[in-house]
């Protein structure tokens, strides 16, 4: 009797180990399952966009620079419909419509060269089908975004629930605050670099070159100006202006007057 009990004892401390190492094992299990759905999101965030590239983008060419710059960092896509729409578009009988095309073509082998960006020419199936509802098809089957500067491409993709980007939204956000034509009150700080020229900043910083406006330097007053040119460059921007008012400064007038005179008198001689 005293054997059997200690069987059935060791039997038992034996099934409760057992029991006690798989439940270990089905919790870390679980933990790691839990543990990699979680990072599941964090990758998806991470991975490169598939863009479809429309006919207007490339025919409209600033996609070019963007590229070059390094700010398109998503996996960019040119159907091959969209290419043979370029192909037939060339070859048409519209002089206008041949010329953007073919320009279009140009941007599409100068866009395979650009070394910070991923561009691939998609092959895909579209014969039988309108290239704009190619895009969508392809967009919505891959999960991508539509790249187009057509408004009304963007609309549909939008009614769809697709993504659709414009070169001329990033144009609006990059553009200049003040055109040309425009007035603004600033105060001249400093003396230009040309004779007579006041210099002035905007509130973010931006130089504003102001002819005639030497005279005002260190009056701490505002004077109104009017903007005549924008100048980007990759240092920076930099704005030329002059004075909003019609009058010739006095300092301006007095030379001008001395130098009549001169001329005058010169003539009478």
């Amino acid at each position: 009797m005293d054997g059997y009990f200690c069987v059935s004892w060791y039997n038992m401390a034996m099934e409760l180990f057992i029991y006690i190492v798989g439940s270990l094992i089905l919790a870390e299990t679980t933990a790691l399952t839990v543990r990699a759905f979680k990072a599941t999101p964090s990758r998806a965030k991470n991975a490169r966009r598939k863009v479809f590239i429309d006919t207007s983008t490339l025919m409209d060419g600033r996609i070019l620079s963007v590229a070059k710059a390094g700010f398109m960092g998503d996996e960019l896509l040119i159907p091959r419909s969209v290419i043979r729409e370029l192909q037939l578009l060339a070859d048409g009988p519209d002089s206008e419509k041949r010329a953007r095309a073919r320009f279009g073509l140009d941007i599409v082998n100068e866009l395979e060269r650009v070394e910070l960006a991923s561009v691939e020419i998609y092959q895909d199936e579209g014969e039988r089908v309108k290239v704009d509802e190619r895009l969508l098809e392809l967009a919505k089957e891959h999960r991508g975004i539509i790249l187009t500067n057509d408004f009304n491409l963007a609309k549909v993709a939008a009614t769809e629930h697709i993504d659709a980007i414009n070169i001329n939204d990033l144009a609006q956000g990059l553009r200049s605050e003040y055109l040309p034509g425009d007035k603004l009150s600033v105060k001249i700080i400093s003396a230009g670099a040309n004779p007579h020229q006041g210099v002035a900043h905007l509130p973010d910083g931006t130089m504003v070159v102001v002819d005639d406006a030497e005279q005002f330097v260190g009056k701490n007053q505002l004077v109104e100006i009017e903007f005549v040119r924008y100048l980007q460059t990759a240092a920076g921007k930099m704005m030329f202006a002059k004075l909003a008012s019609n009058k010739t400064p006095k300092g301006r007038s007095r030379n001008n007057q001395k130098q009549r005179r001169q001329r005058k008198s010169t003539s009478s001689k």
